[in-house]
């Protein structure tokens, strides 16, 4: 009796949790007419709303952008974060209690509190309209160097000083011995920046005017509140279908390693 009540509370939660997400999938399928309806099923399915996306904003060329951007920010986060959580983890060295205090506090400081300043550093360095610009401010991540530390705090010591014994050096021993055993607090850095910078809409706004240049979130939200979209609901769904599509694989493809991290040893300090 308790498994089926048990079953039944998460069948709920699951269907309250995903109904919002299958009804935007639904409803760019949907004629215009038929959008605001609860239900998710229509004997009208079309592809009109998404041939008006693909028509109106070069969907190709953001993709790319996009993939560009989060790809090079989710590999510096994951490299340099993870060197410097070995360092505060692994290393002993004068100020490194208050560099860890640092780092803690950097994330009590809102993004909006260093907007202005970062943006006039990327004008004065001329890195505006260009790739750099919006990844060089994202390229490390003060939680990610917390996840990252707290993990490999907790592998034994023996295996560090085995290497050691073997003539290995630090960055040896970070990305030949401490890597291999990190895949799933490295998938979870990986997957949170990832997302992140995906969903990133504001700082590329910032730095970007150029439409070549243009990451998906950008160029949807321009679609969406410039007008191109002409109120079409559908399209707006479309768009946003088209937008949540990648993170939703990434996710899918590493949420093993993913929840195993979360629930355990990521968070271990």
């Amino acid at each position: 009796m308790k498994t089926t009540l048990r079953y039944l509370v998460l069948t709920v939660g699951a269907v309250v949790f995903a109904y919002p997400f299958l009804w935007m999938i639904a409803g760019s399928f949907k004629p215009e007419m038929e959008i605001t309806g609860f239900g998710l099923w229509s004997p009208n399915f079309s592809l009109h709303a998404y041939d008006m996306v693909l028509g109106k904003i070069p969907l190709g060329r953001a993709f790319l952008n996009s993939c560009i951007v989060s790809g090079a920010t989710t590999a510096s986060v994951v490299l340099f974060g993870s060197m410097v959580g070995y360092a505060l983890a692994r290393l002993r060295f004068l100020g490194s209690k208050a560099v860890f205090t640092l780092l803690l506090f950097t994330m009590m400081v809102p993004f909006q509190l260093v907007l202005i300043p970062q943006y006039i550093l990327m004008v004065k360095l001329g890195l505006t309209d260009t790739y750099i610009g919006m990844i060089a401010p994202t390229m490390m991540s003060a939680f990610s160097i917390i996840l990252f530390r707290q993990f490999f705090m907790a592998i034994p010591q023996g295996f560090i000083d085995a290497a050691r014994l073997d003539g290995a050096g630090d960055l040896t021993i970070l990305f030949r011995v401490i890597w291999p055993l990190s895949r799933p607090v490295i998938i979870t850095v990986a997957i949170l920046t990832f997302m992140t910078s995906w969903n990133e809409v504001l700082w590329p706004m910032l730095v970007v005017r150029e439409r070549t240049l243009m990451t998906m979130p950008q160029i949807v939200t321009i679609f969406t509140i410039g007008g191109e979209s002409e109120a079409h609901l559908g399209s707006l769904l479309a768009a946003a279908t088209l937008l949540a599509l990648p993170v939703i694989a990434a996710y899918a493809f590493f949420q093993r390693y993913f929840i195993e991290s979360m629930a355990s040893s990521g968070i271990k300090g």
